[in-house]
């Protein structure tokens, strides 16, 4: 029967960035192929933003009619903010000044718990929180006045991610009876300047190319430590 499931204390809210990027970024695409089909700025808008919300909720009533989850009001308080983020910054600037973005890279902690986080790539890219980071990627250039010189490519980035996690809430002591390495659950928050594909002024904005932030370096924080990665996915 349909049920609800409260997991806002999971994967150190990294699932619920997950579903806030992902619904910002379908509402984007959608609102991309509205605009290329001939539909008007303001109805692209709004379908862009209801599809982005409509389809994660449909994903989300299934797993309230699923015996091992359950509809979760966190996950779709992220849909909704997701999808708004990107409907309140077309009707307000006419473009995406600050874009949802996702990164990913191999974590180590996969391969002790494969049952909860994947057991190969395409798996994984989607329930290894531990490998994942996401962004708000600001244009420093829409900010400023029309006739400035910054560079329309360049974004500040901001980051937030976790590690050390091999269960949802707590980290077992043992997976299938077989004991595993205990880990420090951290969150990790990034800074850094990255790209963002410019456009003719043709072409509705953003670009599905926009959703993965391009590798750069970035500072990083965890632990109240800072260290440089030269390279970051």
């Amino acid at each position: 029967k349909f049920h609800f499931f409260n997991d806002n204390n999971e994967w150190l809210q990294m699932d619920k960035l997950g579903h806030a990027t992902t619904a910002y970024n379908i509402s984007a695409v959608q609102y991309n192929l509205m605009r290329w089909s001939g539909v008007s700025k303001n109805t692209s808008e709004w379908i862009g933003g209801m599809t982005g919300f409509a389809y994660l909720m449909l994903i989300e009533v299934m797993d309230g009619l699923s015996k091992e989850w359950g509809f979760s009001k966190g996950d779709m308080a992220a849909d909704f903010a997701g999808a708004g983020i990107f409907t309140a910054q077309q009707a307000l600037w006419n473009e995406q000044r600050i874009q949802m973005r996702f990164s990913f890279h191999k974590s180590i902690f996969a391969k002790y718990n494969p049952n909860e986080l994947g057991d190969n790539f395409p798996q994984r890219l989607i329930k290894d929180y531990n490998g994942q980071t996401y962004w708000l990627s600001f244009n420093i250039h829409s900010f400023l006045n029309k006739d400035n010189h910054f560079p329309r490519w360049m974004n500040a980035d901001f980051g937030y991610g976790a590690d050390g996690m091999t269960g949802a809430v707590i980290n077992p002591k043992t997976v299938n009876g077989t004991a595993i390495p205990t880990f420090d659950r951290k969150r990790e928050f990034y800074f850094g300047i990255g790209g963002a594909f410019t456009k003719p002024s043709t072409i509705p904005y953003p670009s599905w190319i926009n959703i993965f932030r391009i590798p750069s370096p970035v500072l990083k924080l965890k632990d109240n430590k800072i260290t440089f990665k030269p390279f970051y996915f």
